[in-house]
């Protein structure tokens, strides 16, 4: 049992980021709402961050499908999830109507609620115990290593 969760958090969050980190790459300009739309961070980052994001993404995803330093990609991951569970919680907190921007898209969202940011965190929290379950139990078939 625990060889088919490992395989399935190594695999699952290989795609997630594969997914997210593609289309936020082939849509910078969404990418950059996206981040604006949470109103954290100071106008010069914002245009690095939706670049950095998505190649980071990208390369988690790659390391994770390929199967190397598997345990430094949980890691990374574990972390970037928590910052995306934070941001969300934030936009909440504040008051924002926002749409996540996870896969795409993101910027203003008059419909955004509290089911809105609910179900988001709570996807991400379901993808932070992939990371956590790969830090702790990696899949090591069909890893390149180390």
């Amino acid at each position: 049992m625990r060889e088919a969760i490992a395989f399935i958090a190594r695999f699952g969050l290989a795609a997630v980021w594969l997914w997210s980190g593609g289309v936020k790459l082939a849509n910078p300009l969404d990418s950059r709402q996206a981040i604006a739309a949470y109103e954290l961070l100071p106008e010069g980052w914002i245009d690095f961050l939706a670049t950095a994001l998505p190649a980071g993404e990208l390369v988690l995803g790659l390391m994770l499908l390929l199967g190397v330093f598997l345990r430094w990609a949980g890691a990374a991951s574990a972390i970037i999830l928590v910052g995306f569970i934070l941001g969300i919680a934030s936009a909440w907190a504040r008051g924002l109507s926002i749409d996540c921007g996870c896969f795409g898209g993101g910027g203003y969202d008059a419909g955004a609620g509290p089911a809105t940011y609910l179900k988001s965190m709570g996807r991400d929290a379901l993808f932070l115990a992939m990371a956590a379950w790969t830090m702790w139990r990696p899949f090591e078939r069909f890893a390149l290593r180390p």
